[in-house]
């Protein structure tokens, strides 16, 4: 029942809905915002049609015009490195904001494509920025988006240098549960946007190893992955798994970054 809801949720969604009706207002730029706020905010954004999946939001090397919160479904950045190679940067779920590394340079370093039908509210920066100088609570909202950000590139860093790879996608798998959890989703059975590919990509390990360690843990009654839909069915192990006993993973983000 918990995917039907999500799926209808996706199905029914009105893309040109205004921030102050919008049920992720709490995890984006609008938290915190009074009603005339919210329209002045509202003024600015653009909501065009759905990207499909594989559509690109910007590309690396594009000048920097809007950042893209996501509304519904899911996007992956990532940048090649001087070998030539892919890595993953992270997956970003709706109430989160894609476009954000590209402040420091005026310029993506990234690339940004959707995993799925994906509809975004596109805020052109400039206008951003004036508006966050009239609004002091949306600005100190930008500066709690890019504090998690930095946290998040913190503990990513922390995850892949000192973990193993059961404790990798362990506290993976958690930080996707607490992320949907966030938006008002099952917790214990939610989708997989992304390919096993992507997953071991972001998180340094080889796919067989990925799918290795998914089997176990349906062998042994933790969770389960039929297709893309994960069910888990002990969590205390999974955070046992994931080195943490009684706290939630570092790796999760609340807020839309």
């Amino acid at each position: 029942m918990t995917f039907i809801k999500e799926y209808n949720f996706k199905k029914t969604l009105n893309t040109s809905i205004s921030c102050d009706k919008c049920r992720l207002g709490r995890l984006c730029l609008p938290d915190g915002l009074n009603k005339n706020q919210m329209s002045k905010l509202d003024k600015i954004i653009s909501r065009k049609k759905p990207y499909q999946r594989g559509d690109y939001l910007f590309r690396n090397g594009d000048i920097l015009h809007s950042v893209y919160a996501i509304h519904s479904g899911s996007i992956k950045t990532y940048s090649m490195q001087n070998d030539g190679k892919i890595q993953i940067n992270g997956f970003l779920l709706s109430g989160e904001i894609a476009g954000l590394e590209g402040i420091a340079n005026n310029c993506h370093s990234v690339d940004a494509v959707a995993l799925e039908t994906t509809s975004v509210c596109e805020i052109p920066f400039k206008q951003l920025e004036s508006l966050s100088v009239e609004i002091p609570k949306l600005q100190h909202q930008m500066f709690k988006v890019l504090s998690n950000e930095i946290k998040h590139e913190q503990t990513l860093a922390s995850l892949l240098g000192r973990k193993t790879a059961e404790q990798r996608l362990a506290a993976f798998l958690l930080s996707l549960s607490l992320r949907f959890e966030c938006r008002n989703f099952s917790a214990n059975t939610f989708n997989l946007s992304m390919s096993r590919s992507d997953i071991a990509n972001y998180l340094g390990l080889a796919v067989e190893t990925v799918s290795r360690i998914i089997t176990r843990l349906s062998d042994n009654k933790i969770l389960s992955v039929k297709r893309k839909m994960v069910s888990i069915y002990d969590k205390k192990k999974l955070y046992q798994m994931a080195g943490i006993i009684s706290q939630p993973p570092n790796v999760i983000r609340k807020t839309g970054t």
